[in-house]
């Protein structure tokens, strides 16, 4: 291991000895104060966004606005870390909740404020301390998230960005300072870092990839589903893991909802990233757009029927695309991420439900119907982390985010995740 890493990790240990005992009071109002700067400067910082990775800026000046509403969020919640007493006939009868110590953090590139973030901040007010390993082409935003805690006032070694590749990654949660891995990324690097985590006897949290579902009823608004299914699609050039990716079309209302679907979805008009009206620009990387073409070629080849075609413009810019695909298409096995869309056709509530979880990921879902019977239908049977009715998906600080099957596990967002990097510590005995 290189020793300037060693001596962050270091640095994050010694810090951690202090920070642990930091009354939660105080730690929120550094949180706030962050928030603050952040929401002050959220231009500054979306055009380091847009500058990484592509993002449209309306985009990610949004980002930065809704990083700062998740702190202060968490710079006014409840402390539910506090020692719990249990009614027993001990003298000593508590639960303590204990941070773990140094947190890894293993972000990714399509979200660069808020993955790092949203993970990061409910670690540092329940009293851990983190390390980031950022995606390779987002360095510029690890330094500046730690440049913004620092100018909070947050102690040198809270939060610490590391300018590591992936390979580092190993050696680093292998660290004996290093008690826990959080990572938002594709299924084959969370299973490669729980892997790690398992054999070190350390706790991991995954967020991965989705294909989720967006299932379109007789009785459900179009045109306001149309205008969500575009914007859920499109937003971030379809680079979102709860985008919606799989258009499940109740066949009675087919030639209804498709046309107006079909006329919002062409609104998406690549345009340069910098310009506030864009709404779609190019993919992060050329060879992430070269996956996405031979995901696109190879659905063809399994019989897909092209609705909109997916043309590419430029070495990481396209036409968006939407494609027509039926069950057994392997296409529906693998996460598409980018501007391409897939439409199915469902008989009825049932089917459309088998279509829905018949893939290998359960992140987030979204239905659309006023039927109360039909919501609770879907309400209980989805397998998804969260089921959105009548409403796209949207991650809200409120809220618990996570997923199951491979998307991942664990909880991310509102209180529940303020004790996932904690050690629930029994008290007990006279």
């Amino acid at each position: 291991m290189e020793q300037l890493i060693e001596n962050k990790l270091i640095k994050a240990d010694k810090a951690f000895s202090v920070w642990r005992k930091v009354p939660f009071e105080e730690r929120q109002k550094l949180i706030a104060k962050a928030a603050e700067i952040l929401k002050n400067n959220s231009e500054k910082f979306g055009r380091i966004i847009t500058t990484e990775m592509n993002k449209p800026i309306s985009e990610s000046i949004a980002e930065v606005e809704k990083c700062a509403l998740m702190m202060n969020y968490y710079a006014d919640a409840e402390n539910i870390l506090k020692p719990e007493k249990v009614e027993s006939e001990f003298a000593y009868s508590e639960v303590h909740y204990v941070p773990k110590g140094v947190i890894l953090g293993v972000m990714p590139w399509n979200f660069p404020f808020w993955q790092v973030l949203r993970f990061a901040i409910p670690a540092i007010l329940a009293g851990n301390t983190v390390v980031l390993k950022h995606a390779s082409i987002c360095f510029g935003s690890g330094n500046a998230i730690e440049e913004v805690l620092l100018e909070a006032g947050f102690p040198e070694g809270i939060f610490q960005n590391l300018e590591v590749g992936h390979k580092a990654v190993k050696e680093i949660l292998e660290h004996d300072a290093v008690k826990g891995v959080s990572l938002t990324g594709s299924g084959k690097a969370g299973g490669e870092v729980a892997s790690i985590a398992g054999l070190n006897i350390k706790k991991s949290l995954l967020e991965l990839g989705g294909s989720d579902a967006f299932i379109i009823f007789e009785d459900g608004d179009f045109e306001a589903a149309a205008k969500a299914g575009a914007k859920s699609r499109l937003q971030n050039c379809g680079q979102t893991c709860t985008a919606a990716k799989r258009f499940i079309i109740d066949e009675k209302v087919e030639d209804q909802f498709l046309p107006v679907f079909i006329e919002e979805y062409k609104k998406y008009e690549i345009g340069d990233p910098f310009n506030k009206e864009t709404k779609l620009a190019g993919m992060a990387r050329p060879d992430l757009a070269d996956e996405l073409e031979a995901q696109f070629n190879r659905a063809l080849e399994n019989g897909a029927e092209i609705i909109l075609p997916l043309e590419r413009v430029s070495e990481n810019e396209f036409k968006p695309g939407l494609i027509r695909v039926k069950e057994g298409n392997p296409i529906l096995k693998e996460e598409l991420f980018g501007p391409l869309g897939m439409v199915m056709i469902a008989k009825d509530a049932e089917e459309a439900l088998q279509i829905a979880n018949d893939i290998p990921f359960g992140l987030s879902n979204s239905v659309w119907t006023q039927n109360k019977d039909r919501q609770l239908f879907f309400i209980e049977n989805l397998e998804s982390g969260t089921v959105n009715i009548n409403r796209m998906t949207s991650s809200d600080p409120r809220f618990p985010f996570g997923g199951s099957k491979a998307s991942g596990y664990g909880t991310e967002l509102s209180l529940h995740a303020l004790k996932e990097f904690v050690t629930a510590k029994t008290i007990v005995g006279n």
